[in-house]
């Protein structure tokens, strides 16, 4: 009788537990969902519209022709590219090197070092400095100046040497044995083993570098290297209507449309990294709990 009634209440304690969870990917996923039936609805009947939306409002792809026709679409997107791209390379050596440095208990400094990154985390110089330092190295309108200052990030850099903390050291005192440099069990022992994590890690880098806006405000002055999530931003919020005017010529019509680009700029910068996430969604529980375990 017992172990029938825990067997109940098991089974409605998954239940309930389910529909929560269905309710929070609902309310998660409507947002998305609501952008994208609104970028594919007539703008006339979608500005009259007012609430939910469960489906176009009729079946157009007029905003895509005119959000495309915009010349800084594909210039952001290349600029963005490039951003993502190197600065996730230069993110994940300076990362992984970091690491591996700081879960060497061996190290004379080891204690230090921890201390010096933990620091960083929660004291920094500040925007006019950092703006300051910037200059003086001769970044301002150069893309590095979106890739050198956050080569490393602090939190991803203690997820990492946790996680290779974690490893058994006798694995490395035997790769020791057998004649193994530092360079030779990071590259051949260490990174095989905590490919997870990486995993995890390059997804953060590289949405963060995708969602990144700010620094580019600050630091590029030049449209033409402008990244995609700048050139957004002007659409949507910063001069919605110079830019939407210089993607409709006829005045009548920017009016119309211009709610629809916004919508429809949305999904194209969106969907790239909403297609880059199914291919490392499976390492990401994964290698964030066996980055977790060990503090």
């Amino acid at each position: 009788m017992m172990k029938r009634k825990k067997k109940a209440s098991y089974i409605l304690g998954n239940l309930a537990m389910e529909f929560f969870l269905g309710i929070v990917a609902v309310l998660c996923l409507y947002p998305i969902l609501y952008i994208i039936f609104a970028s594919f609805s007539d703008p006339l009947r979608l500005v009259q519209h007012t609430g939910l939306l469960f489906k176009p409002l009729g079946f157009t792809l007029k905003g895509y022709d005119v959000a495309l026709s915009y010349k800084g679409i594909f210039t952001g997107y290349m600029n963005t590219a490039v951003i993502v791209v190197l600065g996730t390379l230069i993110n994940m050596v300076m990362t992984v090197l970091g690491a591996y440095a700081l879960s060497r208990k061996e190290m004379y400094t080891y204690r230090f070092l921890n201390l010096f990154f933990v620091f960083t985390m929660f004291f920094s110089g500040g925007l006019i400095p950092t703006y300051i330092l910037i200059k003086k190295l001769g970044l301002i309108d150069s893309l590095f100046a979106l890739i050198l200052p956050v080569a490393i990030n602090t939190w991803n850099l203690i997820i990492l040497r946790t996680t290779i903390s974690g490893l058994p050291e006798s694995l490395v005192e035997s790769a020791r044995i057998d004649g193994a440099n530092d360079i030779v069990i990071l590259c051949k022992l260490i990174v095989p083993l905590v490919k997870p994590t990486l995993a995890v890690l390059v997804l953060y880098y590289i949405v963060g570098h995708w969602n990144s806006w700010f620094n580019a405000m600050l630091y590029i002055k030049d449209r033409d290297k402008f990244p995609l999530q700048l050139i957004l931003r002007e659409i949507l919020i910063a001069n919605t209507s110079n830019a939407a005017s210089s993607m409709v010529m006829d005045l009548s019509e920017m009016d119309k449309y211009k709610q629809l680009v916004k919508y429809c700029t949305t999904v194209i910068a969106t969907l790239p990294i909403l297609c880059v996430y199914p291919f490392l969604q499976k390492y990401f529980v994964k290698g964030v709990m066996v980055g977790a375990v060990k503090g």
